[in-house]
């Protein structure tokens, strides 16, 4: 079977195919602050790790059916600052509540019962209940066709203290239970079943 994005028969279905193939996702609770100081929170599973040195993240926050950039596009284009709580099983319930489409300037954190907590380097908030939180100042965005892609420098890392072994100096993995997301619209996973290999020499 070859798809042809580009054919009339699948115009408008890459979307749908892409996020049901490239499984699973990590997912950014994105919280950002607008330029008069409102508090907004969004999940993003377009969204990953690009680089260490130094340490930068992605995620890709779209526009509104009619066009107009979503609220964390216009508040990181505000502020140049955002933070990336990352998911686990505890909180996936609230950050699908933040999914919500709420009114400019509505606080999701209050909606999902989250709790905003302050960052050290960046004005936007960190999520309490988030198992990690990564505080970034935006790199740059880069606008491909209808794509918004928006790149972080990782200023600083805030998790919990049972998810880092300090003598070692590495996060203990088996602890962390992040959530990815599957197939479009609704599916996601538990990281709860893993298998390790060893790289060759």
């Amino acid at each position: 079977m070859e798809l042809d994005f580009e054919s009339k028969e699948l115009a408008g279905r890459a979307y749908p195919i892409l996020a049901s193939l490239v499984t699973p996702r990590p997912i950014a609770l994105v919280t950002t602050i607008s330029a008069d100081g409102k508090v907004n929170a969004a999940p993003f599973s377009f969204f990953n790790l690009l680089g260490a040195n130094p340490p930068i993240v992605a995620f890709a926050p779209s526009d509104r059916d009619n066009g107009v950039p979503k609220d964390t596009a216009l508040n990181v284009r505000a502020t140049h600052e955002f933070v990336v709580n990352l998911v686990d099983e505890a909180i996936a319930e609230k950050m699908n509540l933040c999914a919500a489409t709420l009114p400019y300037g509505e606080n999701e954190l209050s909606h999902a019962g989250l709790t905003a907590t302050p960052s050290s380097v960046v004005k936007p908030p960190r999520i309490a209940e988030a198992p990690a939180s990564l505080e970034c100042i935006e790199w740059g965005t880069l606008q491909i066709g209808g794509n918004r892609v928006v790149i972080g420098l990782i200023k600083r890392v805030h998790l919990r203290d049972e998810f880092f072994d300090v003598e070692k100096k590495r996060v203990r993995t088996e602890k962390l239970l992040t959530i990815g997301r599957m197939a479009s619209p609704h599916w996601y996973c538990k990281t709860t079943d893993r298998f390790e290999m060893i790289r060759p020499d």
